[in-house]
């Protein structure tokens, strides 16, 4: 077994049945590490001799027979906004440079409780607001399949983590794409939840205060499998106590499921957004792949939205809530009566979403308007095939589901002419994560395995 490309899954096992011991592992990430992080600059804070008399003890505790839960000595790192005791917590700011928190966020403690061995913070830009991950503090992420670009934003230093093998899997945030774009640059698997499926307890998206976003948030995995998606969503989901937020909704099981009873609708984009001619051309293969193997595969009408107005009606909601704390060009807040009116302007486009995934399983459709670009200023406008396109274009096909707060994942289908990753992104009705999981797995053995960016 490749130990550093090996699957969380597959890890969890081999070191349950004691070929290998979590030691090893740990050992193995820890050479990957200081091989390959000085170039891409994923991880910027580490612990690792606390992670070493972990996996000691996770090695002692195998041989008195007892387990500490699936994750038993798997290492792993987390954005740099999840709140992580005795390691620090700076969420990009410079306000947050000193940051040591005394306890563990909810999800930070679920894992070390199922065994998980923290190894250290990855990248993101300053309070978790851009397409790329750089910062004062620590300067900037590279892609590992090209360093010369972004591997997105804001959970960038966790997509570039997992792909160059430095980690067995990351815990990312998505307000707008910020799993899910970063995923698609960097050839990884990532799942954004239904929102108030995973607590936010713990997560530090401003220097100030804490859970300053209500609606449209997720917090999700990013590994080298859907399996691992699967593995590690059910033990970060549910209710803690904390966030009250968190809807008690079960998390079903997740079945196996035939391709043949999918019914599929294909969305090689959305009306009035920029495309890459080669990730429309991209998910128009992949679909044709797909339709003699499911029930059906089709483009339908897509529901009957002014798309470029819900994108404007997403963004503005953020900076609703954003904009309470952090005010931008002296901005004044918004009020009450214009909060409670873009919520209800939002119930009315879940609502046709959910109407639509009444007649589909699951929409096929891309997850961002290029592959990753190079690294640039936030103001630069981005090539979409020779024009010049806003900066902030590139979350828009995944902004639109954070807006409905349904869940989505993205797994990686193809290359363009640079050898550079598409992802595709899946997207079912809310509170449907388990038969997501279950559509990715089939979906993506049409696709293959996780693929190594080249020399790695």
């Amino acid at each position: 077994m490749d130990i550093i490309f090996a699957t969380a899954t597959q890890l969890a096992a081999a070191i349950r049945s004691r070929d290998i011991s979590a030691l090893e592992v740990l050992e193995a990430y820890l050479e990957q590490i200081s091989e390959r992080n000085p170039a891409l600059n994923a991880i910027i804070t580490m612990d690792a001799d606390a992670a070493r008399a972990r996996a000691r003890a996770a090695d002692a505790a195998l041989a008195r027979d007892e387990s500490w839960g699936p994750l038993h000595g798997v290492p792993f790192t987390l954005k740099d906004a999840h709140s992580t005791a005795g390691m620090r917590t700076t969420a990009g700011c410079e306000a947050l440079e000193g940051n040591v928190p005394h306890a563990d966020g909810t999800v930070a403690a679920r894992l070390k409780g199922a065994g998980g061995i923290l190894v250290g913070k990855t990248n993101l830009p300053p309070m978790l607001d851009d397409w790329q991950s750089c910062n004062p503090l620590f300067g900037r992420t590279s892609n590992p399949w090209d360093v010369a670009r972004t591997p997105g934003g804001s959970s960038g230093g966790a997509a570039a983590a997992v792909a160059a093998g430095m980690t067995a899997f990351d815990i990312g945030t998505d307000l707008s794409g910020s799993l899910r774009v970063p995923a698609h640059f960097c050839g990884v698997y990532g799942l954004k939840p239904t929102e108030q499926r995973v607590s936010s307890a713990g997560l530090r998206r401003h220097p100030g205060k804490e859970h300053t976003v209500r609606v449209m948030a997720g917090i999700g995995p990013m590994a080298r499998s859907v399996d691992d998606l699967i593995l590690i969503s059910r033990l970060i989901a549910g209710p803690d106590g904390c966030d009250f937020d968190v809807s008690p909704v079960p998390v079903g099981g997740v079945a196996e499921l035939a391709l043949r009873d999918l019914r599929v609708a294909v969305a090689p984009n959305f009306p009035d957004f920029p495309l890459a001619g080669v990730i429309r051309n991209s998910l128009v293969a992949f679909a044709e792949e797909l339709e003699p193997l499911c029930a059906a595969v089709e483009e339908p009408a897509l529901p009957p939205l002014d798309y470029t107005a819900e994108g404007k009606s997403a963004a503005d909601l953020i900076a609703m809530m954003v904009g309470v704390y952090h005010p931008k060009d002296g901005d004044p807040a918004a009020t009450l009566g214009q909060y409670m009116e873009a919520l209800r302007k939002r119930e009315r486009t879940i609502a046709t979403w959910e109407r639509f995934f009444e007649r589909w399983d699951v929409l096929l459709c891309p997850a961002a308007m290029t592959t990753a670009f190079p690294h640039c200023p936030r103001d630069t406008k981005l090539d979409v095939d020779g024009e010049g396109v806003e900066y902030s274009m590139i979350g828009a096909h995944t902004t639109l589901f954070n807006y409905t707060g349904q869940p989505a994942v993205v797994i990686p289908v193809s290359h363009d002419a640079d050898g550079l990753p598409i992802g595709a992104q899946l997207v079912t009705k809310r509170w449907d994560e388990s038969r997501l999981l279950a559509m990715a797995r089939a979906i993506a053995q049409v696709t293959g395995a996780f693929r190594r960016p080249p020399g790695y």
